[in-house]
């Protein structure tokens, strides 16, 4: 396992975008993150970051599978340092922002999936 962490909270707006298909994404944090950004994120434990995620790796996220489709320029080391990034679900070979994995799967990650106890991982 390259990655693990436990999903803790989110933040009331943290969820708006993930059922919209035109952005369907979640944004991630440690749970020490400032109020300000804690409020648009789901928040996780500190991760188990043991290598680094890459392109064709799969991604659990709440008991649904992704395959990693694409990783921006930051979004790697701002995932070590702070648990940050952006989970895009639309895929594409290209990143929408630095800071963003893309993710493609079968089934959609819907907002009923995400429940704190649940985790994220990388294989």
């Amino acid at each position: 396992m390259k990655y693990h962490c436990e999903i803790t909270s989110w933040g009331d707006e943290a969820l708006l975008f993930l059922d919209n298909p035109e952005t369907n994404f979640i944004i991630i944090f440690n749970n020490n993150a400032p109020a300000e950004l804690a409020s648009f994120s789901v928040l996780h434990t500190p991760g188990n970051y043991n290598a680094d995620p890459a392109v064709g790796d799969t991604m659990v996220v709440c008991d649904k599978a992704f395959t990693i489709t694409a990783i921006g320029d930051e979004a790697l080391d701002t995932l070590r340092e702070m648990g940050h990034c952006t989970l895009s679900f639309k895929g594409g070979d290209t990143a929408e922002r630095p800071g963003c994995i893309m993710l493609q799967g079968d089934a959609p990650l819907v907002k009923d999936d995400i429940q704190a106890g649940m985790t994220i991982e990388v294989y």
